[in-house]
């Protein structure tokens, strides 16, 4: 079993190969690879594609790296293999994004990535620190993971949802702000799960163990 990090120079790799390589460990689920090879990323049984940035910039990156973002559109779409992205890499999911220019998603998810608009003029944007994920529908890489549990969070864009049964958990932040998203074998995680302590760890054994 093999689970390649997509590295598109986009992402906070080394705490999340980290966190990936512990619980591979764990869960006895394979190897952990940071990776920029297309030939591996087509042959991986799990994707995963963290993001740090802003869209457009992470978009382009992904595209511009040779035969990645071909692979893993063949490798998810085709083959239904599953995927996770993290924080930018859950935005890529989406149809588009609105941060500084439209710019075309992954569309794996029905909605569009805006900024954050709290109502409460006190709360600052961007989002950043623990939040209490508010759980709406049940997936397996929420498996032992109830409503209360804390995710931490670094982001001033999120996902606002055309579909919601796609939008598995949100949190309060003077708006609902999409926190978890899912469709056939891709889920997303607004936050950091490297970041999240027991319950981020738990999440990304669930990912490692989900067979869709």
């Amino acid at each position: 079993m093999l689970t390649a990090i997509i590295d598109y120079e986009s992402g906070n790799l080394h705490s999340a190969d980290k966190a990936f390589q512990k619980m591979a460990r764990e869960t006895d689920a394979g190897e952990v690879v940071v990776t920029a090879d297309a030939d591996v990323v087509a042959r991986a049984d799990r994707l995963v594609l963290p993001g740090d940035g802003a869209f457009p910039a992470c978009a382009s990156a992904l595209r511009a790296v040779d035969g990645v973002h071909e692979a893993l559109v063949e490798a998810v779409e085709h083959r239904g293999v599953p995927f996770l992205g993290i924080c930018v890499g859950m935005q890529l999911m989406a149809r588009k994004g609105h941060e500084y220019a439209e710019t075309e998603g992954l569309g794996w998810i029905d909605g569009e990535v805006m900024k954050i608009t709290p109502s409460d003029p006190a709360l600052k944007v961007p989002h950043m620190g623990w939040n209490d994920l508010i759980v709406d529908l049940p997936h397996p890489v929420l498996e032992g993971i109830e409503t209360g549990a804390h995710a931490y969070f670094v982001h001033s864009y999120h996902v606002r949802m055309a579909d919601p049964a796609q939008r598995v958990a949100r949190v309060e932040y003077g708006e609902d702000v999409t926190a978890i998203v899912a469709a056939g074998s891709s889920v997303g995680l607004q936050f950091h799960p490297e970041k999240s302590g027991p319950t981020g760890l738990r999440m990304i054994a669930n990912f490692l163990k989900w067979r869709p």
